[in-house]
């Protein structure tokens, strides 16, 4: 009756399941008339579902309602599959992964990640993770699947019962939204609760089976195949008593589930409604000489039918304040104003990009957008090996200055001659930085010996301090560059004018190495042997008591360091 998959090692590789392999929800053998309630019981015995609980709970048994809310629909019926098996063998557009907020391999579903291969990991890590109730996509790799869908289901708790349903819910529909956004059309779904959370199987298969009904019910057109997906017997016996109560077969299923169905099956969504929550309207009152009338509102109406719910008679708009209503605007109007603003101003920057000063005219971000910026890039750095980048020496750790702050050191030479791979370096930057910029700290750039380029632009520039975020900018103490020319301080003018002005008005100019000493202890500074000798080229021979008789092995090591 179910479809198996024998998933024992290289079994998954070589066996791929067609979705005409799977048996649909219609071919099951349908629900007995004698199918007894007490069934129900067999699984999480010793839990009170809180669905069947909260509704007897005034007459002290359980309350059912006398027709049911899901009614006979051959048409869903006919999209439904029942799979008893892992999912990533079956030949469908998605599948569904059920992760945590990380979307690391260790807490994903079993078996996803060595079916998939290597890839899907390493795309998983330039997600940024994932909320709960949201979903994000990758590819499917070596999978049969052409997508993966990644997910984050709630942790439970008795006494937040319905905020996990709903979380839950989200799920569901999340995965589900995603699939239409991708233009995709089948899904396989397995139970996206989890032991470690904690949540009961019978009550989140509810809230499984009814989301996805309720969503099929909008958008049948635009979906050929869910398949649910069940590893045990367990959850194969719940699904195959839960199905008829919302995807009934034939008018003996649906007037079965009209006495099983508990008395809460959720809004259009399928989310818990409750009532305490609702929003009620009131008419103003005396505007049409009506008496005042109150309408129950769902909390979960959408913001044009909130719109259209509190129109009235035209005097009305005399006695709403027009601060108020300018709150109500609509959102896609507001997103449209956002795109024309960034391409105005991406179009007066046109200049600095025939001057090859990169993209200045990027939109700015807020300090939420940066720290989230911030959070995805240095997850994606704690995810790769960037030992390629360490060993170029072109930022690495210092001691601490007069003050005890400590000190980063940055070597232009090294990164003029080495630094091939930007995006890589900025992820370096980004970790590397990570332990100083919660606290006040200093920047020591050696400028010896590096000729000045305009490669990386100031956009490129612009974009790293967006990524760094706001912490980098306001614990910065002092940015001393040692040994700079007339074309860097000028580099240094535009920054401050054009991209961060807060970061480089901090810029203390440092011609001599013992100047600099009086800020940063030498001791506490590790520096390449062509700064000392290019100190005592523009400075004199004897300015750091430097016998003339090193010099020739002091170019030896410039050149080499090169």
């Amino acid at each position: 009756m179910y479809g198996r998959l024998n998933t024992r090692s290289g079994a998954a590789e070589q066996h791929v399941v067609r979705l005409e392999q799977v048996p649909r929800w219609i071919e099951q053998e349908p629900l007995s008339p004698s199918a007894s309630h007490s069934e129900s019981e067999a699984s999480d015995r010793g839990f009170v579902d809180p669905l069947t609980s909260l509704a007897g709970s005034e007459n002290g048994g359980t309350t059912y309602g006398t027709t049911s809310k899901f009614h006979v629909d051959h048409d869903i019926n006919a999209k439904l599959y029942l799979w008893r098996g892992t999912p990533w063998a079956l030949e469908v557009d998605a599948v569904v992964n059920s992760s945590n907020e990380n979307l690391d391999e260790a807490h994903s579903s079993p078996g996803l990640h060595p079916a998939a291969g290597p890839g899907l990991a390493e795309e998983c890590a330039t997600l940024g993770g994932c909320r709960t109730g949201l979903a994000k996509v990758t590819n499917g790799y070596d999978l049969p699947a052409r997508r993966v869908i990644h997910t984050v289901g709630p942790r439970y708790a008795v006494r937040y019962h319905t905020a996990a349903e709903n979380a839950l819910s989200h799920c569901y529909r999340s995965c589900l939204e995603l699939l239409i956004e991708q233009e995709l059309s089948s899904i396989a779904i397995g139970c996206i609760y989890t032991e470690s959370k904690g949540y009961p199987r019978e009550p989140a298969a509810h809230v499984a089976i009814r989301t996805v009904r309720r969503f099929l019910e909008k958008h049948s057109d635009k979906i050929s195949a869910v398949v649910f997906c069940t590893s045990n017997a367990t959850d194969t016996d719940i699904y195959k008593r839960l199905l008829p109560l919302y995807f009934p077969r034939d008018k003996n299923e649906e007037e079965i589930a009209a006495t099983k169905l508990p008395s809460d099956v959720g809004d259009e969504n399928g989310e818990t409604v409750i009532s305490e929550r609702k929003i009620r309207i009131s008419a103003l009152p005396g505007v049409d000489g009506s008496p005042p009338t109150t309408q129950s509102v769902s909390g979960d109406i959408t913001p044009t039918y909130r719109s259209t719910a509190i129109k009235r008679h035209d005097s009305i708009d005399g006695l709403v304040d027009p601060a108020f209503m300018s709150m109500t605007r609509d959102p896609d109007q507001r997103r449209k104003e956002q795109w024309e603003k960034a391409a105005q101003s991406q179009a007066g920057w046109a200049w600095g990009r025939w001057l090859g000063l990169g993209g200045l005219g990027a939109p700015a971000l807020s300090s939420t957008e940066q720290d989230s910026l911030h959070g995805r890039f240095l997850a994606r750095a704690n995810a790769v090996n960037l030992t390629e980048v360490a060993e170029m020496k072109i930022l690495y750790r210092g001691g601490v200055d007069v003050d005890g702050r400590p000190i980063m050191v940055v070597v232009g030479a090294h990164f003029l001659l080495r630094c091939l791979d930007l995006e890589r370096f900025v992820l370096y930057v980004v970790k590397e930085m990570e332990p100083l910029i919660n606290r006040p700290y200093s920047l020591v750039y050696f400028h010896s010996a590096a000729a000045l380029s305009l490669h990386p632009d100031l956009g490129w520039v612009k974009r790293l301090h967006q990524i760094m975020g706001r912490r980098h900018k306001h614990n910065l103490h002092a940015i001393y560059i040692l040994h700079p020319t007339l074309g860097l301080r000028a580099t240094v003018m535009a920054l401050s004018l054009l991209v961060e002005p807060e970061v480089w008005k901090k810029v203390v100019y440092v011609e001599r190495l013992t100047d600099l000493f009086r800020y940063v202890p030498r001791e506490q500074l590790t520096i390449p042997d062509f700064v000392f000798q290019h100190d005592a080229e523009i400075n004199g021979e004897k300015a750091l008591g430097i016998d003339t008789r090193t010099r020739v092995v002091a170019n030896r090591r410039l050149l080499s360091s090169r």
